[in-house]
C-alpha cells in the first residue's frame, strides 16, 4: 500500500515514536501530528515511574513480550545516541513468605522465556548483599532494569520531528476521525483541522483511545477504566536505604504490581503507586470530578463485573489512598528501616486500563487497524519502554506502507 500524507494523534511518547519512525523508513511521507496539548508528553510520557522494563511479567509469545524486550535495547541506544540520562539500577522482585515461591517461579519462567538479561533467583544472603536493607525469603533479580526520564526521550523525538520538517500541531485536540473517499479527515468540534486529507490516520491518543475509536466506527471494546497510581518522594536523609528497584512479588488476580521503591533518573527515592479508580481521565491533581469520565465506567457493566471479583483487593488499595503512613507501611514490609520514613507527594499516574464487557482485564497491547485508520487501543506499562518497538511494529507490520 502506498501513502504520502500520514497524520499521528497524540503527541505522547507513543505517538512521537510513530511519527518518528515513519520518517526515518518513508522520506517521501509527509507526517503530521496532532496534540491537543499546549505541548508534547504532558500525560503519561511525564507521569510515570522512568523504569525501563527487563520484560519479567509478561506472557511468552504476547506482543508486550516481544515488543519490551525489542523496546528497552532501543531506548538504551537511544539514550547513549543523544546523551539522553540512563541508569541501570537493577531490581528485585522480593517474596516474603512461602506462598509467594511459586507465583516467584512463574515470573522467572516467563523471564527466561522472554529473554530477561542475566536474570536469576537469589536467597536472602544475596538479597541483602544487592539491597542492605531489604528483608526477604527469595527474589528474583534483575540487574539490568534501568531508569529514565520518559518526558526528555519525547521531547528529544519532537526535536528530530522537527528538524526533519514535520509538523507538530499543539492545541489541536481531534474529536473525530472521518473516512472519505479521498481520504481521512481529522475533526475538532466539527471543524476540519487541516486543509487536506490524509491517506492514513494513526492514534495514539491514550486515555482518550476508546472514545476515539469508537466515534469513528471502531468497536466500543476494549473501554478505557482509568486507574490512578500516586508516588510519594522520601525524606532526602534515607534515600540511600534503597539503591535501586524493589518490588513485590504481584497478585495475579490484579493488573498492578503493587507499592514499590523506585530509584529516580534524579536519585530521587520514592514509593508507589497505589492503584484506584480516577474520578477523571485526566485528573492528575487528585482535586477533580469529571461527571462524564466517572459515568462512563458507572454505567459499564465491565467495571462492576470487575469491581465485584477484586472487593479485597479494592479495600487493600483504600487504605493506601487514604493514609500516606498506610502508603508507607505497605512498602516497609520490604525495607523495615523505612517503616516511619516522612514522605511528600510527588508525580500522580493514570493508568488507561482496558477492560472487556466481560470485566477482564486486557493484558496485552492491542493495535488494531480497521480501514485507513490505525488505532493504539491499550498501550499500557511497559509502554513507554515499548515505544520505538510499537513504532516499528506499526510502521513496518500493520501498515507496510511502500
Amino acid at each position: 500500500m502506498s501513502a504520502r500524507r500520514v497524520a499521528v494523534i497524540g503527541g505522547g511518547i507513543n505517538g512521537l515514536a510513530v511519527a518518528r519512525q515513519l520518517m526515518l523508513d518513508h522520506a517521501r511521507i509527509s507526517v503530521a501530528v496532532f496534540e491537543k496539548e499546549s505541548d508534547v508528553a504532558l500525560h503519561q510520557s511525564s507521569h510515570n515511574s522512568g523504569v525501563v522494563h527487563a520484560g519479567l511479567y509478561y506472557e511468552p509469545g504476547s506482543l508486550k513480550a516481544r515488543l519490551c524486550a525489542r523496546g528497552r535495547d532501543l531506548i538504551k541506544e537511544y539514550c547513549a545516541t543523544h546523551s539522553l540520562p540512563y541508569n541501570e539500577c537493577g531490581k528485585l522482585v522480593v517474596a516474603l513468605s512461602e506462598d509467594e515461591l511459586p507465583h516467584l517461579e512463574n515470573i522467572f519462567r516467563k523471564s527466561v522465556a522472554n529473554g530477561v538479561p542475566n536474570i536469576r533467583i537469589v536467597d536472602a544472603e544475596e538479597i541483602g548483599k544487592i539491597e542492605p536493607n531489604c528483608i526477604g525469603i527469595k527474589a528474583l533479580y534483575s540487574p539490568r532494569t534501568a531508569i529514565v526520564n520518559y518526558s526528555r526521550i519525547a521531547q528529544q523525538f519532537a526535536i528530530e520531528i522537527r528538524r526533519a520538517g514535520s509538523e507538530i500541531r499543539l492545541n489541536a485536540n481531534v474529536t473525530r476521525i472521518v473516512e472519505a473517499n479521498d481520504g481521512v479527515v481529522l475533526e475538532g468540534d466539527g471543524e476540519p483541522l487541516h486543509e487536506a486529507a490524509f491517506d492514513h490516520v494513526i492514534s495514539c491518543a491514550g486515555l482518550q483511545s476508546d472514545r476515539l475509536a469508537k466515534i469513528s466506527g471502531d468497536s466500543p471494546d476494549p473501554k478505557i477504566v482509568p486507574f490512578f497510581g500516586q508516588y510519594y518522594v522520601i525524606d532526602r536523609a534515607f534515600r540511600d536505604h534503597v539503591r535501586g528497584l524493589i518490588y513485590p512479588v504481584p497478585d495475579p488476580r490484579f493488573p498492578f504490581l503493587g507499592v514499590h521503591f523506585t530509584k529516580r533518573i534524579d536519585g530521587e527515592m520514592t514509593i508507589g503507586p497505589n492503584a484506584f479508580i480516577s474520578f477523571g481521565r485526566e485528573n492528575y491533581s487528585g482535586r477533580c470530578f469529571n461527571l462524564k469520565d466517572v459515568g462512563d465506567f458507572l454505567l459499564y457493566p465491565g467495571f462492576w463485573r470487575f469491581a465485584v471479583r477484586n472487593v479485597p483487593v479494592t479495600l487493600r488499595e483504600l487504605k493506601t489512598v487514604i493514609s500516606d503512613v498506610a502508603f508507607v507501611r505497605e512498602a516497609a514490609k520490604y525495607v523495615p528501616s523505612l517503616s516511619n520514613v516522612a514522605v511528600s507527594p510527588a508525580v500522580r499516574g493514570i493508568r488507561a486500563q482496558a477492560m472487556m464487557g466481560n470485566g477482564s482485564l486486557v493484558d496485552d497491547f492491542v493495535i488494531r487497524r480497521c480501514g485507513r485508520v490505525t488505532h493504539v487501543r491499550n498501550a499500557p506499562s511497559p509502554g513507554a519502554t515499548s515505544s520505538m518497538a510499537i513504532a516499528e511494529y506499526i510502521t513496518r507490520e500493520i501498515l507496510a506502507f511502500k
